[in-house]
């Protein structure tokens, strides 16, 4: 479970994992902002994977009662490839169950495939859906 002294950490992680954070002109991919968003919202599903007592990876998980969303799934270069990110994922998916939540979704950025294939391994897959956003 994510605690505040980890702020730092998962900084430095989300960094190096979303090269996208460091776009200009794009506030909602600032840090900061979405550790305190997630604080203030359901922080019991705001994951974090510590290994000899660094913190190596991150996951954040919602549920609004209906569905189930999963993002900020991120893992130190370094220690990929050993199933830290299953495990992460595993957790959020334990945690939502727990909560009744019958369905989890999660997107990905459309030039990321190899992300894709890591969530097909896991038994994602492609919704026929067409997502939409809007910035408030």
């Amino acid at each position: 479970m994510f605690e505040a002294r980890d702020t730092d950490d998962v900084i430095a992680l989300w960094r190096q994992a979303f090269p996208e954070y460091a776009v200009p002109g794009k506030p909602q991919r600032d840090p900061r902002l979405s550790i305190a968003n997630k604080l203030a919202m359901q922080p019991e599903l705001f994951f974090v994977g510590v290994q000899d007592e660094r913190l190596i990876g991150t996951v954040m998980a919602g549920y609004d009662g209906h569905r189930g969303w999963m993002y900020s799934l991120a893992v130190a270069e370094d220690a990929r490839g050993h199933g830290y990110a299953r495990a992460l994922v595993e957790r959020a998916e334990t945690a939502l169950k727990q909560l009744g939540c019958p369905k989890l979704n999660l997107q990905i950025m459309a030039n990321k495939p190899e992300i894709q294939g890591f969530y097909a391994k896991l038994g994602y897959h492609v919704d026929e859906v067409i997502s939409l956003g809007k910035r408030l």
